[in-house]
């Protein structure tokens, strides 16, 4: 089964054709990130016209690139929650006209549940149920995943999610964006250990994250310096921020472990790229003889291949929809879209 699939929940415009869920036959990005540079984060104006420049062009390129054409397409995916409303809408539409038109089935896909998959392209072996950590600039979750389209939120956020917050920290720092990305980059040599930064707790919930106090404590450090004319020490500043975003991570992760006592766990999101985060991951997985899937590099940031795979199992499933779907900058992971 081929899925041509369509992401631009944020500032790539990304198409890609996946087989049957796991083989992808051809992915395309079209990214922004040279623009936003100039502004040090995204502009949710300019991201959504650049889709509308985009969107038809990088699936003519997928289409091209698999060496297929719409005649050999099954299904479209779309990428309908959550993310930037405005640009959320330029995918759908163009979705919902492409089906329309080509009398094909549309399938809303979720954003979250769609890094969840791309460990299915990563990893063919993979199947559920297993443990997730979804880390990304907006949202931190641990779930349990009972199926491919059947999601048990266990933990989140309740403030800022903890890319946002290393993304706020690294432009304090003076690092370009993405902040959270070249902090990884410019202090991998630093001392984690120099700056101690606050541990969250979230009272009466112990699955729960809080990166706010963290992210304030940070701003404190940096400020003070600056007004008391100190240089800026980036590279163990950054070091030991990361330090302490990936210990909360480890911290509530185990205590999901010790209760779900899964024999997989997944990691997954633009921040599952870090490289502290994967490295103490993979430290407790193996303490915890549990087996670790991470998606290769190319697939942890926002792409259209793993919409294509989460597509094929919410096709399976029956979760399709018309010229009625809407798009939503929030919505919950177990949401399924049904009318």
């Amino acid at each position: 089964m081929n899925i041509l699939a369509i992401e631009s929940s944020c500032d790539d415009t990304g198409a890609a054709v996946v087989r049957d869920g796991r083989e992808v036959l051809s992915n395309v990005v079209a990214s922004q990130v040279p623009e936003h540079i100039l502004y040090g984060g995204v502009v949710p104006e300019i991201a959504s016209r650049r889709h509308c420049e985009s969107v038809s062009g990088v699936c003519a390129k997928a289409l091209s690139d698999a060496d297929l054409t719409l005649k050999d397409i099954d299904a479209v995916a779309v990428t309908a929650a959550p993310g930037l409303i405005g640009a959320l809408l330029v995918g759908v539409n163009f979705a919902k006209g492409l089906c329309f038109a080509n009398d094909i089935p549309l399938v809303p896909v979720h954003h979250l549940r769609g890094h969840v998959a791309s460990n299915y392209i990563s990893s063919p072996s993979l199947e559920p149920p297993f443990l997730a950590l979804i880390v990304s600039g907006g949202h931190t979750h641990l779930v349990n995943v009972k199926s491919y389209t059947d999601y048990e939120v266990i933990g989140r956020t309740r403030d800022d999610a903890a890319g946002e917050a290393m993304d706020k920290a690294a432009r304090l720092l003076g690092l370009p964006y993405p902040g959270g990305l070249n902090m990884d980059k410019v202090c991998a040599n630093g001392d984690p250990k120099k700056y101690v930064f606050p541990f969250p707790r979230v009272d009466g919930s112990e699955f729960d994250f809080s990166f706010s106090g963290m992210k304030t404590a940070a701003i404190n450090l940096i400020h003070n310096k600056q007004q008391k004319g100190e240089p800026i020490d980036t590279e163990n500043i950054g070091a030991s921020y990361m330090r302490c975003v990936v210990k909360v991570l480890c911290s509530k992760t185990e205590k999901a472990m010790d209760l779900l006592k899964p024999s997989r766990f997944v990691i997954a999101g633009g921040v599952s790229a870090n490289s502290v985060l994967r490295r103490e991951m993979q430290a407790l997985c193996k303490r915890k003889k549990i087996e670790l899937f991470m998606p290769e590099l190319r697939y942890c940031g926002d792409n259209a291949a793993m919409i294509g795979s989460q597509g094929y199992y919410e096709y399976l499933a029956g979760h399709t929809a018309g010229v009625k779907l809407n798009a939503f900058a929030t919505m919950d992971i177990d949401n399924d879209f049904s009318e």
